[in-house]
């Protein structure tokens, strides 16, 4: 049997958010003539505060729901501090605009009556602050705030009043100082009302998105059918700010399978220090040269000294590429849309993207940890290839040029066709220099050192660079930007087709060139 979401209510709220009322009073009947019985509702510790039944709009929450003689009691508070909606709820309870509370439940349990029904059981699902109550009696009996001066302030109704109110509602007439009903406004709240249920017949039920679910939504929405074609929620969740050129951001998990997908390509990233920045660029000192301490007699002169410093400037680029899709195969839902798109980004960007991190020239792209400047070198000493004899001899040298410190976190790069080589070589014992890892997902190693598979680095050939070793740290990459996307539906709409546009700002550059020597193949 399809579970039936009903609403009733009586509202009304406080200044700094704490709201003390009676949600629904038992053995009286409503507008509509419904009665709930005094132990009819199973009262779960904490309850959304939404605004007039919108899953859309949770203003607070109820975190006191108890059941008295009299019916269910509720103490709540808005979230004045952090939601927009919530102080303007506090602001039209202030100024009496808004009065009532309202309940959003699924009855279990009920029998018929001569005008309504009894409601023996019933699930609560949430309790709305809304304009007009379904029953006059669902009222707020105080409210605590600051020391704003409020008339409504700690006010509360006797059983007389709740009466009359009640009296007021069923008659159409006014009962002592009981306003008369606004029946036009209650009829709007109805239809409202009567569209909700409508929707909570629906065989899927009610289905409420929230966090990473409705980016998704809202994400695959965007793809399939334009910004025009989603409702305002989903624009809020999708965006981060209002783009001028329609940009949208890729929900959070798209970006995160992305990092996954570059490290596969790029594995640079995982070995770099990585630093997302909000400015155009990011500047670090760097120290060239320290004091210099001398040996003095007792009463010798002392010789000054002093440090000299230089920057080094990081500036991000833009990576862009484009993806044209057919409309039919935006319009098939069986399509698996965002793993096609999210493959295709993700090589184009991750490719070129790696090859700039190992020999990117800085000129409208980042700077390639093989072009840069100051790092030191050295060569085979071999014409196009390494010594015939002992050839293992200049990796060892390699190993002790840079300090200490850098060498123990260091690694080697270079590509398989290098590590192909290296692999042959063994010591005086017969032992491969190359070891392979002892456990799954572990690099192997040369000299106690990982291994790093870059497929970007040089060959071995004469004249060319084919491996690096150094501590990675001092090759910083800076994230300005994510993937954004923007859908272009016109451009190509004669061939049917609607082009997905990409783009992402990063840079790189070389922080510490005293951490890291390459080898050079002679000439």
């Amino acid at each position: 049997m399809t579970q039936v979401l009903e609403f009733k209510a009586a509202l009304d709220v406080s200044e700094t958010g704490e709201i003390t009322g009676t949600a629904w009073p038992f053995g009286i009947p409503d507008r509509v003539g419904d009665v709930i019985e005094k132990g009819a509702i199973s009262c779960p510790k904490t309850l959304p505060m939404l605004w007039s039944h919108n899953q859309a709009e949770v203003i607070g929450v109820w975190n006191e729901i108890a059941e008295t003689d009299a019916g269910i009691t509720v103490k709540g508070k808005l979230l004045v501090d952090d939601v927009p909606r919530a102080r303007e709820v506090r602001a039209m309870i202030r100024a009496q605009a808004v009065t009532g509370l309202s309940i959003g439940f699924v009855t279990k349990s009920s029998t018929p009556r001569a005008k309504g029904r009894t409601i023996t059981a019933l699930d609560l699902h949430e309790i709305s602050v809304v304009a007009v109550p379904c029953h006059p009696g669902a009222q707020i009996t105080s409210l605590k705030s600051d020391d704003t001066p409020n008339p409504r302030k700690e006010q509360s109704m006797n059983p007389e009043e709740v009466e009359a109110m009640i009296a007021a509602a069923i008659a159409g007439i006014p009962a002592n100082d009981a306003p008369e009903a606004d029946t036009k406004a209650f009829e709007e709240i109805k239809a409202r009302l009567d569209k909700m249920e409508a929707k909570a017949n629906r065989p899927q039920g009610v289905h409420i998105a929230t966090g990473a679910e409705t980016e998704r939504k809202a994400y695959e929405n965007f793809l399939r059918r334009g910004a025009e074609r989603i409702s305002p929620e989903e624009i809020k969740a999708l965006t981060v700010a209002t783009d001028a050129n329609g940009g949208y951001l890729a929900p959070e998990e798209f970006g995160s399978e992305l990092i996954k997908l570059l490290n596969e390509f790029s594995p640079i990233r995982k070995y770099a220090k990585v630093v997302n920045i909000s400015a155009p660029e990011i500047t670090y000192p760097r120290r060239v040269t320290g004091t210099a301490a001398t040996w003095v007699t007792e009463t010798g002169n002392r010789t000054a000294s002093g440090m000299t410093f230089e920057q080094v400037k990081v500036t991000p680029h833009e990576l862009a590429t484009f993806t044209d899709v057919s409309n039919a195969l935006l319009e098939d839902n069986a399509y698996n849309l965002e793993g096609e798109l999210l493959s295709d980004f993700a090589e184009s960007f991750s490719k070129t993207e790696g090859l700039a991190f190992v020999k990117g020239t800085g000129t409208n792209q980042p700077t390639g940890v093989m072009t840069a400047a100051d790092i030191a070198e050295i060569k085979t000493g071999v014409a196009a290839n390494f010594p015939a004899s002992n050839p293992a001899d200049v990796i060892i040298a390699m190993y002790h040029k840079i300090p200490t410190t850098h060498a123990q976190a260091g690694v080697w790069m270079m590509n398989r066709n290098t590590l192909a080589v290296i692999r042959q070589w063994k010591d005086g014992n017969g032992r491969y220099l190359v070891l392979d890892p002892i456990s799954e997902g572990a690099p192997s190693t040369l000299l106690g050192r990982p291994v790093v598979e870059m497929p970007d680095m040089d060959d071995i050939g004469a004249g060319l660079f084919p491996i690096l070793f150094g501590d990675m740290s001092g090759y910083r990459i800076v994230d300005r930007i994510g993937l954004t996307t923007l859908r272009d539906p016109y451009s190509l709409a004669a061939n049917g087709q609607v082009r997905f546009h990409a783009r992402k700002r990063v840079g790189a550059d070389l922080t510490h060139p005293d951490r890291f020597i390459k080898l050079k193949v002679s000439a």
